[in-house]
């Protein structure tokens, strides 16, 4: 679009279904090459991707072209076919529904990068759902803890 200039920086979040611990040291690093392709080839650019065995951040500049939820749709779908394709876990994987997404300026770039990169250090400390729910507060996102990422019981 011409004469149309944006800044917008998403930190998304989202988990594995039921919170179940299956993204493998062995294939990570390919899944994180694969959803960068996958944000890349829908022209927003990876800004930073890295996650725990059960969760993934991701921080990417935003094009106005897409909205957030088809582009969450795209990364999400595509890259369970290709870890279903690829054999990766036994039986089939799956995303658990929806995700967190948070807004920041370029500014908080140099605090939230460093923040997505050491995320085995922060959950020595911390757990997935005080991490995620932190956030909710800290943006003032009201929610219904019912509908937080839960582990089966």
């Amino acid at each position: 679009m011409a004469n149309t200039y944006t800044q917008i920086h998403i930190h998304a979040v989202f988990s594995v279904q039921n919170r179940i611990s299956l993204i493998s040291e062995k294939w990570r690093e390919r899944l994180y090459q694969y959803i960068t392709g996958i944000v890349q080839n829908n022209g927003h650019k990876m800004l930073a991707i890295n996650g725990m065995p059960d969760h993934l951040h991701i921080l990417f500049g935003m094009r106005p072209a897409q909205s957030l939820s088809d582009l969450m749709q795209d990364i999400k779908g595509d890259s369970s076919k290709w870890i279903n394709s690829n054999r990766f876990v036994a039986g089939k994987f799956s995303w658990q529904e929806g995700y967190g997404a948070f807004s920041y300026s370029k500014k908080d770039l140099d605090q939230i990068i460093p923040y997505i990169m050491n995320q085995e250090e922060h959950h020595r400390s911390r757990s997935f759902i005080t991490e995620y729910t932190s956030l909710l507060d800290e943006f003032e996102v009201d929610f219904e803890e019912r509908y937080i990422f839960k582990a089966i019981d």
